[in-house]
């Protein structure tokens, strides 16, 4: 009786990776021809392959169709949308890029409106003319101007506007605020006018407070600000904080003579919603209005 012949185990082939990964390399090639095919600045091409690829993709329907934009310089996958919408009308983008340069053009005399950059440029140049006039006048120390978040803040120190408890502005203080006041003309942004004190107590007849006295010491600056011929008076407000908004530690003289200051804050055009009155508040409080009907 014959034997069997005993079936020899399948030897492990450790090639078969070859296979995964040429099929690999060969999809990718076919990836790159068809990239490059749609760069050529061929339309009838690139349709021509979209509609393969819509094809191939198994859609059909209108949510799987590849939107062909046109370009000048010639079909791009990455404009969507519809692609007649730009060539229907070719005269209608032209007619909105004017309207909306025109109504730019309307705000830029408005407070605080314009191009960021321009804003930017301007405080800058007003920081720069207020820095050399304070270094030419020896006074650096006291009107120290700083570019914030909420836009350039000038601080002057009490010692260059009052006498120590007193709300009245000095003769020299005057002239020096008539300075500043050429400078910040020229900028349409609101300004506001901030009183600040130290923590030491104070309560007399006039200033029951340091509430009373920040207050009061930010108004009369704001009147000297507001003078026919300088600032318009719709672009001024003024605040007191007393001791409560402190640059420093009262603990010390020299921290407690810093605190003791008027900040003027020229505002950052985006913050121009927050003023009541502003054209900004206005349009913002018309659309809520709109809104809620």
């Amino acid at each position: 009786m014959p034997r069997k012949r005993q079936e020899e185990p399948e030897k492990d082939n450790g090639e078969r990776w070859l296979l995964t990964y040429s099929d690999l390399i060969t999809l990718l090639m076919v990836f790159f021809v068809v990239l490059y095919s749609m760069s050529q600045i061929d339309a009838n091409k690139f349709k021509a392959v979209a509609e393969s690829l819509n094809a191939a993709l198994g859609g059909g329907g209108p949510t799987a169709q590849i939107d062909v934009g046109q370009s000048p310089s010639g079909p791009s996958i990455f404009e969507t949308g519809n692609p007649q919408s730009n060539t229907q009308n070719p005269g209608t983008n032209k007619e909105i890029d004017k309207s909306v340069n025109a109504q730019n053009a309307g705000q830029g005399t408005q407070p605080g409106q314009g191009n960021s950059d321009a804003e930017n440029m301007t405080i800058e140049g007003i920081k720069s003319k207020l820095d050399k006039f304070a270094a030419d006048n020896g006074i650096q120390t006291q009107l120290v101007s700083s570019v914030e978040e909420r836009g350039l803040v000038i601080s002057i120190q009490e010692t260059l506007l009052f006498e120590s408890g007193s709300a009245d502005v000095t003769p020299r203080a005057r002239e020096i605020l008539d300075k500043i006041n050429t400078v910040l003309a020229s900028a349409p942004n609101y300004i506001k006018v901030e009183g600040h004190t130290d923590n030491l107590p104070i309560s007399t007849t006039r200033f029951p407070s340091n509430w009373e006295l920040s207050v009061l010491r930010a108004t009369n600056v704001l009147h000297i600000m507001a003078a026919p011929g300088t600032i318009s008076p719709d672009r001024l407000s003024a605040a007191g904080y007393g001791e409560f908004r402190p640059l420093t530690s009262n603990d010390t003289d020299a921290g407690r003579a810093r605190n003791r200051r008027v900040d003027l804050v020229i505002l950052r055009s985006k913050y121009d919603s927050t003023e009541p009155g502003s054209p900004a508040a206005s349009s913002s409080n018309s659309a809520q209005s709109s809104t809620t009907k």
